[in-house]
């Protein structure tokens, strides 16, 4: 993949995000951090305290299933739509003219839909794959050979 000087590059998973500068010359891929976000999570037991459930009540009579929420995947929900909306602030303030996003395919089928306008025209190359917990160097390498 090809990533013009000054590309931002998003690498995140549904718990963490690196926010990456290509600082390398035209075809030359050198990744910087400029930023990690980590997803904020309460302690399990915060987040069972004044719970939200469901309820589905069935046609037969009083009976009802309760169901309880799934905390952690509305958590990672929101981080996706929060990265959205942070990577919407940096586009209207010029922050980068192109954007490079890599994922695990699930946070990108999350964060797709999120994306404003602003942002999905800036968006020059995706890669699905999850590469977080991977150093800088291995990023950089796999940006090289993706197509």
């Amino acid at each position: 993949m090809k990533l013009a000087q000054d590309t931002l590059v998003l690498v995140a998973d549904s718990e963490k995000a690196l926010f990456l500068r290509n600082t390398g010359a035209a075809g030359q891929i050198e990744l910087e951090v400029e930023q990690a976000k980590e997803l904020a999570a309460a302690p399990a037991q915060d987040q069972n305290s004044g719970m939200a459930t469901q309820v589905q009540a069935r046609s037969e009579g009083s009976r009802s299933a309760v169901q309880e929420s799934d905390w952690h995947q509305i958590a990672r929900e929101r981080f996706a739509r929060d990265l959205a909306d942070l990577l919407y602030k940096r586009a209207i303030k010029g922050d980068f003219k192109s954007l490079v996003l890599v994922a695990a395919p699930a946070l990108l089928g999350e964060l797709r839909p999120a994306l404003h306008k602003e942002v999905t025209s800036r968006v020059t190359g995706e890669l699905a794959k999850d590469l977080t917990n991977h150093p800088i160097g291995d990023i950089a390498s796999h940006l090289n050979s993706a197509g």
